[in-house]
C-alpha cells in the first residue's frame, strides 16, 4: 500500500463517511465516538484504501482536538525551580550557596527578582539539568 491510499471506490468512502459522520471535534463525547471509530478501523487487518483515508481523517480530527484540549502550558523558570526543589526535598536555605544570600533566594522564589545568568549556571550544575530549562524563552 502506498503512503497515501487513493480512494478507489467513492461510493464505499461515502458510505463510511455516512456511518462515522466525521467532523471537527468539540466535546469529549464526540472525541470518544471518533476514537472508538478509529480503533475499530485500526483493528481491521486488511483495510481498504477508503478505510485508510477515513483512518487518516479521524486521526487528524482527534489529534487536533486533543492538542487544543490537553496541551500543557510551558513551565516558567520559577515553576521549574520550585519543582526541582520539591522533588529534591530542598528548602530556601538549601539554595543560599547558589544565590549568595537568603534574601536573594527569597526574592527569586517570590517572583520579585528574575534569575540572573550566574544563578542559572549554578542551578544547572546543582540539579544537573540544562540551563535552557531556566531561560524561559530568552536567549543565553
Amino acid at each position: 500500500m502506498s503512503a497515501v491510499a487513493e480512494i478507489q471506490n467513492e461510493r464505499e468512502y461515502a458510505e463510511l463517511l455516512a456511518e462515522v459522520l466525521p467532523h471537527v471535534i468539540h466535546t469529549e463525547e464526540e472525541n470518544a465516538r471518533c476514537t472508538a471509530a478509529l480503533e475499530k478501523l485500526l483493528a481491521k487487518r486488511n483495510r481498504t484504501p477508503e478505510e485508510y483515508r477515513l483512518t487518516e481523517l479521524l486521526t487528524l480530527l482527534i489529534e487536533d482536538f486533543e492538542a487544543k484540549r490537553y496541551s500543557l502550558q510551558p513551565a516558567s523558570p520559577l515553576d521549574i525551580l520550585r519543582h526541582l526543589m520539591e522533588s529534591n526535598g530542598l528548602r530556601q536555605v538549601d539554595l543560599i550557596g547558589v544565590f549568595g544570600t537568603a534574601s536573594i533566594v527569597s526574592e527569586v522564589l517570590s517572583g520579585k527578582r528574575a534569575l540572573a545568568k550566574s544563578h542559572i549556571a549554578k542551578l544547572s550544575r546543582r540539579f544537573n539539568v540544562s540551563a535552557q530549562l531556566f531561560l524561559g524563552g530568552r536567549s543565553a
